[in-house]
């Protein structure tokens, strides 16, 4: 079945437009069916008997009747008919709401010509026009992060964002004129000989909660840090003699 076939029952309202099989007799059937009860409506209610007993074998002559009284130009066919009845089925729907849909193209005109009226800059940046979601550029980001020795994140936005940190601070113009200044040198720290406070019965365990324990010393060292420059800040404000502490300003 064509997609449009799905399309256009979806537009009408079809619930069940996913899983429609017009090779399916039953399903054919439904649809037909659905479409005099909801939208042509060419019967009345009480004239449709033949039409809603669907598993019936005279149905066949039934639809026959049907597309004859709804002066369908298609007799061979049962698809083309079927097709036939719910272009006719849109005809209606449209026809009924004709002022609706006249209101919705107004409105789009002028959307388009207001659209049209504002001057576009055109990017000239190439990442712009990048699909970054694509498989293609995914397995490029994880390409380079394996160049650089970067370990892969499910997230390849994260691995990405991760070589952009190390190329900025890496490899910049100023490490490649000078490599010796970004390299860190010292005596490496015996992280593995320092004493945690606490033992576990597995080695690995235990030396996983030292480096745990050290990056936590580091975090708190860099918030300590952080809380100085803050102190020294409020510090240089409250000595200013021209602060109004009262009025919260600084100064005059």
């Amino acid at each position: 079945m064509s997609t449009m076939f799905k399309r256009r029952l979806q537009a009408l309202g079809y619930l069940e437009w996913k899983k429609v099989n017009i090779n399916d007799p039953q399903h054919f059937r439904k649809v037909v069916l659905w479409l005099e009860d909801q939208k042509i409506r060419q019967y009345d209610i009480q004239d449709r008997k033949d039409l809603r007993n669907i598993k019936s074998e005279y149905w066949p002559k039934a639809f026959a009747k049907y597309c004859k009284d709804v002066q369908c130009p298609i007799f061979d066919n049962d698809v083309d008919q079927l097709e036939w009845l719910i272009g006719c089925a849109i005809w209606l729907e449209t026809d009924n709401d004709i002022e609706q849909y006249s209101q919705n193209i107004k409105e789009m005109k002028l959307k388009m010509k207001q659209e049209a009226l504002v001057p576009r800059l055109k990017s000239k940046n190439p990442l712009d026009n990048l699909d970054f979601e694509n498989n293609q550029f995914q397995e490029g980001v994880y390409s380079v992060a394996k160049l650089l020795r970067i370990p892969r994140h499910p997230n390849h936005l994260v691995t990405l964002k991760a070589c952009s940190k190390l190329v900025q601070r890496r490899l910049n113009s100023e490490c490649l004129r000078n490599p010796n200044s970004k390299i860190v040198r010292g005596k490496p720290f015996p992280i593995m000989n320092c004493d945690p406070g606490f033992q576990l019965k597995k080695t690995a365990v235990e030396n996983a909660a030292k480096i745990l324990a050290l990056l936590y010393i580091q975090d708190i060292r860099n918030l300590q840090t952080k809380i100085n420059e803050v102190i020294v800040r409020v510090q240089n404000i409250t000595a200013n003699p021209k602060t109004d502490t009262k009025l919260g300003k600084v100064g005059k």
